[in-house]
C-alpha cells in the first residue's frame, strides 16, 4: 500500500476533534484535555510589572486558544527548563558565529527567539511522537530512540517502519522452505548450515565465526529446535538499543549504538521494498539527483533483484556510509532458499563503543564500481550522478558511487 502524509496542520486536526469531541491519542487529544488544561509547550516570554509571565500553548488546542499566565500558575517545570535552554541555545550563536552572553533578566524576547523556540518545541513533539511510533512498529525487544541537537529538522515524511522485505508485485520472498533440521540440539550432523553445504555461521558465543563472502544459512520456521537454538542470531531482530541521531557535517541522519557491540555481534538488517533491478536502475537515477542512496543489490548469485529502502525500511534506512566501516554485510537465508533473495544482515567488525556511529561501506552492495577508469565504458543509461562522500575516513574514496 501507498501512503499520503496528512496535508491539514496538527492545529486544524486540534481544533477539529475539539469541534465534534472526539479523541486521538496520536496528535494529544485525551478524555483528560478534552476537560482540562495541560501546557503542551511554552512560547514566549514577557515581564509586566515586575511579574514574569510565559505564552503557553495548552495541550489538545489549537494555537489560537494560547494564554499568557503568570509564572507562580505554571507547574512544569521541565518544560519551562527546555524553554530556557532553547532560548540560551539561541543567544549563544550570536551573530556571524560568535558567541553572546546570555542575560537572565530579559523582560521581552526578540519575535525571532520566540519564533526560534516554537519550533524546537514542535520539533521536539514531533521526535518524541515519532520514537513512540518507531517502538510500536519494530518486533524486537531493543528500544529505538531519535535525537537531533543539530538543526529544526523533524522526522522524514514519507519513511514507514517495517521489519522484513516488502516485496514488489510478482516478488516471492517466502519461497523453497518445505521442512527443517531435525535436531534436538544443534548443530548437529544434518543441521541445515550442513545440508546446504557450508559450516554454522556462528561460534558457541553466537558471533560471527565465516569470514565476509560466506552465506549464512539459520534454522527456519520447520525446524524442530526451539527459540534458544544457536542457529537462530538474525531472525530474532535487533539485541542493541540503537539511537536515530541528527549528524553535524551535512549527512542528514545517522545511527549510533547506546550499547557496547562486541567484535562479529550481529547489529540489524537491512530492509526495504524488494524490486526488480531494471526498476531499481529507473529509481536510481532519481535518487542520484537527489543525492540519496538506498538501493542494495541482492547479486548473492545473479542481479535480478534489489532492496529500496528509501520510502520503506528499518533503523538501517539511516545508517550512513563509511570508506572504513564498523558493520559488514553478509547474506543470510532462513525461511527463503532462493539464492536470488538473500536476506541482507550487517555484523559488526571490530568492538564498537556505546555513543559511537555504526556505518557500512555502500560498495559493499554490488554497486558499480564508478571510479575514473570504468565509468568511460558505461553505456548513458549506466553513468549517474556522482554523490561526494563525506565519511571523513583516512582512507575516504571520496564519493559514494
Amino acid at each position: 500500500a501507498w501512503y499520503v502524509p496528512c496535508l491539514a496542520s496538527l492545529e486544524t486536526l486540534q481544533e477539529l476533534c475539539r469541534k465534534e469531541n472526539l479523541t486521538c491519542k496520536s496528535i494529544g487529544i485525551t478524555n483528560r484535555s478534552l476537560k482540562s488544561y495541560e501546557v503542551e509547550y511554552l512560547c514566549d516570554y514577557k515581564v509586566e510589572e515586575g511579574k514574569a509571565y510565559y505564552l503557553v500553548k495548552w495541550k489538545g488546542w489549537p494555537e489560537s486558544s494560547n494564554t499568557w499566565e503568570p509564572r507562580k500558575h505554571l507547574n512544569c517545570p521541565l518544560l519551562i527548563q527546555n524553554f530556557l535552554r532553547d532560548r540560551n541555545e539561541y543567544l549563544s550563536r550570536g551573530r556571524e558565529g560568535k558567541a553572546m552572553k546570555v542575560r537572565n533578566h530579559v523582560k521581552t524576547l526578540k519575535p525571532a527567539i520566540a519564533d526560534y523556540i516554537v519550533k524546537k518545541a514542535k520539533q521536539r513533539i514531533a521526535l518524541q511522537r515519532w520514537k513512540e511510533e518507531l517502538n510500536r512498529k519494530k518486533n524486537h525487544k531493543a528500544m529505538i530512540l531519535v535525537e537531533n541537537t543539530v538543526d529544526l529538522e523533524g522526522p522524514p515524511l514519507d519513511f514507514y517502519y517495517i521489519n522484513e522485505y516488502k516485496p514488489a508485485p510478482g516478488i516471492n520472498v517466502l519461497n523453497g522452505i518445505t521442512t527443517g533440521c531435525e535436531c534436538a540440539d544443534c548443530p548437529a550432523e544434518k543441521c541445515c548450515p550442513k545440508e546446504a553445504g557450508f559450516i554454522l555461521a556462528y561460534n558457541k558465543h553466537k558471533k560471527l565465526k565465516i569470514q565476509p563472502g560466506l552465506p549464512i544459512y539459520e534454522c527456519n520456521s520447520y525446524c524442530r529446535c526451539g527459540p534458544d537454538c544457536p542457529n537462530r542470531i538474525v531472525q530474532k531482530g535487533t539485541p542493541y538499543s540503537l539511537c536515530i541521531f541528527r549528524t553535524n557535517n551535512g549527512r542528514g541522519w545517522g545511527v549510533k549504538t547506546l550499547q557496547k557491540i562486541k567484535t562479529n555481534s550481529f547489529v540489524m538488517e537491512y530492509v526495504g521494498e524488494v524490486i526488480t533491478s531494471e526498476e531499481a536502475e529507473r529509481r536510481g537515477q532519481f535518487y542520484d539527483n537527489q543525492g540519496n542512496t538506498y538501493l542494495f543489490d541482492l547479486d548473492y548469485d545473479s542481479d535480478e533483484f534489489t532492496v529500496d529502502a528509501a520510502r520503506y525500511g528499518n533503523v538501517s534506512h539511516f545508517v550512513n556510509h563509511s570508506c572504513d566501516p564498523n558493520l559488514q554485510v553478509f547474506n543470510v537465508f532462513i525461511d527463503n532458499l532462493d539464492l536470488r533473495l538473500p536476506r541482507i544482515a550487517l555484523f559488526s567488525t571490530r568492538t564498537i563503543k556505546a555513543g559511537e556511529e555504526l556505518t557500512f561501506d555502500y560498495q559493499m552492495k554490488g554497486s558499480i564500481d564508478l571510479t575514473s577508469d570504468s565509468a568511460e565504458d558505461l553505456s548513458p543509461s549506466k553513468k549517474r550522478i556522482r554523490t561526494v562522500c563525506k565519511c571523513g575516513a583516512v582512507c575516504c574514496r571520496g564519493y559514494l558511487n
